[in-house]
């Protein structure tokens, strides 16, 4: 993360935008995200640095208010940010320092140690991740971490009667994957036996994909080595895995009580049950993090450009983690309020994805 510049330096500002309209702006804004509460005229003029009469102040505001930038919430009240100005205020005036060296060691001795006390289970890791970010920031944390790349060492096929079989697939992770499966009519225990060691020949720190695609480009040699029922048996085994273990995303949701704390009024309440109600909706908030997979590193989402957010007015701060090969295999964030500090939110969030990253790569 640059230190002290703004996301998207390129983003315009507006042609009327001069130093005293930036700086009341910023004022406007700066109120919102400390408090919540709209920023009056008065109030502005005793901050400003250039002598600037409440009435002066009031003629910037409205030219603000023209531009859609702020709106006054109540008659006679002071201004508020809409959402088009907090990301304009978001991309173009936004400034994100670094990551201060406390932090930085609290984030990687708490993700260490969740991998320190469950080695076999990254998705632990994950877990407190998203855990840590919720608290860092007073948020709910997510994370979706793809299984597409995920490497396997190890399958069985465990006879339950004669027409079913458990299918488990065990990760380089530790982690387990099991199916129901129907075998085929009068198909010997043997076959069962040929196949895992067929497939376990050709899993060993593979993903499924991989397997299939070897598979599928030697189907004719597969073939003359195996018979024909214990090739269809190889079959509907990838294929029933491939239904979840390949290409299946997990979705992780940690911290949503912290959103309860700062609720001051009874339009906030509601605008958190608005916001539980979105979080359940769980393949709406996957699309959401996976529209985050494309960018280079922290992309926020602000209200309503988004349909999961359009009623309960929320962010979303995220970043991609990557593997050793910078492939993405998933996507870290934190959802609040929009008046989220994301001075302070963007590079820990950038930073602990990073950390993910990095205990990624030392466990495969």
């Amino acid at each position: 993360m640059t230190k002290d510049r703004p996301i998207n330096p390129a983003t315009p500002l507006p042609e009327a935008f001069d130093a005293r309209a930036r700086d009341i702006f910023r004022h406007i804004v700066d109120g919102y995200l400390a408090n919540g509460e709209p920023v009056g005229s008065r109030h502005i003029s005793r901050q400003l640095q250039m002598p600037l009469s409440p009435a002066s102040v009031r003629n910037v505001m409205q030219d603000l208010e023209d531009l859609g930038l702020i709106y006054a919430p109540h008659t006679s009240a002071g201004r508020l940010p809409t959402e088009l100005g907090l990301r304009l205020f978001v991309d173009a005036m936004l400034e994100i320092g670094d990551v201060s060296a406390e932090d930085k060691r609290q984030i990687e001795a708490q993700v260490r140690a969740a991998g320190a006390g469950a080695p076999d289970k990254f998705e632990d890791v994950l877990a407190e991740a998203s855990r840590l970010v919720s608290g860092l920031a007073r948020g709910a944390g997510v994370v979706i971490a793809s299984k597409a790349g995920k490497r396997w060492k190890h399958i069985e096929f465990v006879r339950l009667d004669p027409s079913r079989a458990l299918l488990v697939l065990v990760g380089e992770d530790g982690q387990l994957e099991n199916r129901l499966l129907p075998l085929p009519a009068g198909l010997p225990a043997s076959a069962l036996t040929q196949a895992a060691n067929y497939l376990n020949a050709r899993l060993g720190g593979r993903s499924l994909g991989e397997v299939r695609a070897e598979i599928e480009t030697r189907r004719q040699e597969m073939e003359r080595e195996i018979d024909a029922l214990t090739a269809r048996l190889i079959d509907s085994g990838l294929a029933s895995l491939s239904e979840g273990a390949d290409g299946a995303t997990q979705l992780i949701v940690r911290g949503q009580a912290n959103l309860l704390e700062d609720v001051r009024a009874a339009e906030d309440l509601d605008r958190i049950r608005r916001l539980f109600a979105d979080l359940e909706s769980k393949k709406d908030l996957i699309d959401l993090l996976t529209r985050a997979e494309s960018a280079d590193g922290v992309r926020i989402f602000i209200g309503s450009e988004n349909k999961l957010f359009s009623l309960s007015g929320s962010s979303l701060i995220a970043a991609p983690f990557r593997d050793s090969q910078q492939r993405i295999v998933g996507v870290l964030g934190v959802i609040g309020p929009t008046r989220l500090n994301y001075a302070r939110i963007v590079p820990m969030i950038d930073y602990t994805a990073q950390v993910i990253g990095r205990m990624l790569d030392r466990r495969r």
